[in-house]
């Protein structure tokens, strides 16, 4: 029967580069179910930090990057030699199960997310974190704009209005109203970014009798991360 097992051998290109992008399955559901507190729920953002964090220790891509609900990991040694099949099951599972066991509550239905592999090629890679971080900006805007119209008006008729707006036009009611998204949390607007950094250590070298600074790696959670650019990939040897 191993014969009608017809996808289990599709291999993403050798030697290539891969996003991994998750994404919470009807997480507007499990918001509902769980309290979120709206625009932004602090407490769910240290969870999906802590998702983010096990799955660079436990498949070692280049860099992960999420925002609200989403996941991007970024591989050039890819797991699992590259199985499609593999990939998409194992770390779409490993994501919910960390999501559990960091959320330590009760939940009405079983969190889950789905997943998709995206060949990526050098040239692209800053384009894709750049446009997955202007939908966080987009996200960040729409957030914090049907939680104030929701403040001020019935669910039904907050949602009708929000429809009818763009980007700019709920950034002007917002900053009418007092609120200017410059001020808010620099993860709500762009992010939060996973990935190795050196950390500076300074030891006494019995030896020579002096002190020594040496490197080592760390796995860091960036809270704030800049508008992203060459520059910023360039510093983790992601692009050349």
């Amino acid at each position: 029967m191993k014969e009608y097992e017809v996808y289990s051998s599709l291999k993403v290109p050798k030697n290539s580069k891969i996003i991994m992008r998750l994404d919470g399955r009807s997480f507007h559901t499990l918001a509902r179910d769980l309290e979120l507190i709206k625009p932004y729920d602090e407490n769910f953002y240290k969870v999906m930090s802590q998702v983010c964090r096990d799955l660079f220790e436990e498949f070692s891509p280049l860099f992960v990057y999420t925002f609200s609900d989403e996941i991007s990991l970024l591989f050039d040694k890819v797991p699992f030699d590259g199985r499609i099949e593999k990939l998409n099951s194992v770390i779409a599972s490993f994501t919910a199960s960390s999501f559990v066991m960091h959320y330590n509550r009760e939940f009405k239905k079983p969190p889950a997310f789905d997943s998709r592999v995206i060949p990526i090629s050098d040239d692209d890679i800053v384009k894709y974190f750049k446009w997955r971080q202007d939908e966080s900006w987009v996200n960040c805007v729409n957030s914090h704009g049907i939680s104030y119209l929701k403040s001020k008006y019935p669910n039904n008729v907050a949602n009708d209005k929000i429809k009818g707006m763009n980007l700019s036009d709920v950034h002007e009611l917002l900053f009418e109203n007092g609120i200017n998204l410059n001020n808010v949390e620099t993860y709500k607007k762009r992010g939060i970014g996973i990935y190795r950094k050196n950390k500076k250590v300074v030891g006494f070298n019995k030896k020579e009798n002096k002190d020594q600074v040496s490197y080592r790696s760390h796995i860091f959670i960036d809270w704030e991360i800049p508008i992203f650019g060459d520059e910023f990939f360039k510093e983790m040897d992601v692009i050349d």
